[in-house]
């Protein structure tokens, strides 16, 4: 960890001190955490932001991300705030001249002079050859698990951490549909979007297996979610797609026998949430985003292939996923019933 400004040393510690000094002041330190990223992103985050949230318990935790992720920072018991920060955008001005900034964001050099420039006294990074104040910050590693990374990160900068700390508590508020089956069609890009019409054959032999089947997807993939229901034979009324804010689609996801998805953020609310899951991936391996190993609630299905996770059209390795292995993937996974008697004698 090394100072922003003062030239500090790079030993937690030092940070540490600072928050029995503020709290003997009456007053309460800012830590500024950049993480301007998706849903997924955010979910993959939490082992870090809690451990963050032990290391400085007197520090006014600031997550700088979109503002529709507040609902699901503030389950998370580790946000105080969310200030909405787009990626890479400079911060409000209310989050400069924090104690400590952490960057969750990236390797740098970009997220790191967002931070820089917002004048932290401390600042938490990898270290990047450009970015003089990271020096001797831990090093970025390729092939390595998203979760794993930022709670390393925290590790080699003396804060402890427990990567397995993913889970949230089920919403209050929302629809409840317990047993059903949720499909999420759609993706933050079109290189992980399995074709529509292979999500309706899923959809109509998990109707056709009896189970209640809803489309679930954001506002911009309502016809996206009437296509795959209109194939399947569902009603317009299993179509959630646009009918559900982020708290709403995390309460139906908490609730359901099983979700069936691309890797998106609805996978990392059912690793979240404990609901057996299918998850498609294609450019990117689940070795790096995928549920952790020992997460045996759920199945990934991967080619082995990668390419461009932002390309404008389906990665050809996702192609090569047919229904046929979804279907088998989708009777090995347990019951939800099962699935809570295994953790409870875990």
């Amino acid at each position: 960890m090394r100072a922003a400004r003062d030239g500090g040393v790079p030993v937690a510690g030092v940070v540490l001190a600072a928050v029995d000094s503020g709290a003997a002041n009456g007053s309460r330190p800012r830590l500024v955490v950049l993480r301007a990223l998706g849903l997924g992103d955010l979910l993959t985050a939490l082992p870090a932001l809690r451990a963050l949230r032990d290391a400085f318990p007197a520090h006014r935790l600031t997550l700088a991300a979109p503002r529709s992720l507040a609902p699901l920072a503030r389950l998370s018991g580790a946000v105080d705030e969310v200030v909405d920060t787009a990626p890479l955008a400079p911060l409000d001005s209310a989050l400069h001249d924090a104690e400590v900034a952490v960057n969750l964001h990236g390797r740098g050099p970009q997220s790191h002079g967002v931070l820089l420039a917002a004048r932290p006294r401390h600042l938490l990074a990898f270290e990047h050859v450009e970015v003089s104040e990271s020096r001797g910050g831990p090093t970025w590693r390729g092939e390595e698990h998203e979760v794993v990374r930022w709670c390393r990160l925290l590790e080699e900068s003396g804060i402890r951490t427990d990567p397995s700390r993913l889970d949230l508590t089920p919403p209050e508020s929302g629809p409840s549909l317990r047993g059903a089956t949720v499909v999420h069609p759609g993706a933050a890009s079109a290189a992980r979007r399995w074709p529509p019409e292979r999500f309706a054959a899923v959809a109509r032999a998990e109707r056709r297996a009896g189970r209640d089947v809803v489309v679930t997807g954001s506002s911009g993939e309502v016809e996206l979610g009437r296509a795959v229901a209109r194939d399947a034979g569902l009603s317009s009324k299993a179509v959630l797609a646009g009918r559900t804010g982020l708290l709403e689609l995390a309460a139906v996801v908490a609730a359901a026998d099983r979700v069936v998805c691309g890797d998106t953020g609805v996978a990392h609310l059912a690793t979240a949430f404990g609901t057996p899951s299918v998850v498609l991936f294609g450019p990117t391996s689940p070795r790096e985003w995928g549920p952790p190993a020992e997460r045996s609630r759920h199945r990934t299905l991967w080619t082995g292939r990668t390419g461009d996770p932002h390309a404008a059209e389906t990665d050809p390795g996702l192609l090569e996923i047919a229904v046929a292995d979804v279907l088998e993937a989708l009777r090995g996974l347990p019951g939800r019933g099962d699935a809570e008697r295994h953790a409870r004698a875990a």
